[in-house]
């Protein structure tokens, strides 16, 4: 396992570290805001819950209540009802399939097909974001089924960021792959 840098908070990080739902909850916020703000997430909402955030606790928790905790200011995400929507069918769907457990997305998975197939299952996870998670959880989780390096991105993004200053450089880097291309 390596250190993660996803936030400026050494807290965030070192729950991305430990959790991989919580890893698994920053990468359904990052969409539309900041790297910075969507893995901050996990740690601002399970301090908002009380201290529990696994995917049973989110799956069963009365669904107004969980868009009430994203809304709380500053809001967890820009669009928090949504997001509270699609954090709590993530958590449903890791209860259903995968008995709550996020390790069983690549522990289950012979191949790195199977990998990808497991995460494209994941609802609101297409292609881009599957790629991206079967890079994060390699790099932090060493999630290697046989064959997923060619899941791998070929594009910026969380991947890269191995140091605090990388997650100050993926902007530029992104946008720099952005114009190229």
């Amino acid at each position: 396992m390596t250190a993660v840098y996803f936030t400026t908070d050494p807290e965030a990080n070192a729950l991305l570290e430990r959790d991989p739902f919580a890893l698994m909850v920053g990468l359904t916020l990052h969409q539309q805001v900041s790297t910075e703000k969507a893995f901050a997430g996990p740690q601002i909402l399970k301090e908002r819950l009380g201290g529990d955030l696994g995917a049973a606790s989110i799956a069963d928790l009365d669904p107004d209540v969980l868009e009430a905790v994203f809304r709380e200011k500053p809001a967890l995400h820009r669009f928090p009802a949504n997001m509270a929507k699609r954090v709590q069918t993530v958590a449903q769907y890791l209860v259903d399939e995968h008995d709550g457990d996020t390790t069983r997305l690549w522990s289950d998975a012979a191949t790195g097909d199977e990998f990808m197939a497991n995460l494209l299952a994941v609802p609101g996870f297409g292609e881009y974001k599957a790629r991206v998670t079967i890079g994060v959880f390699a790099k932090h989780y060493d999630a290697r089924p046989n064959g997923y390096e060619a899941f791998l991105p070929d594009w910026p993004s969380v991947v890269d960021i191995d140091t605090p200053e990388d997650l100050v450089d993926l902007k530029a880097r992104k946008k720099a792959w952005k114009q190229s291309g």
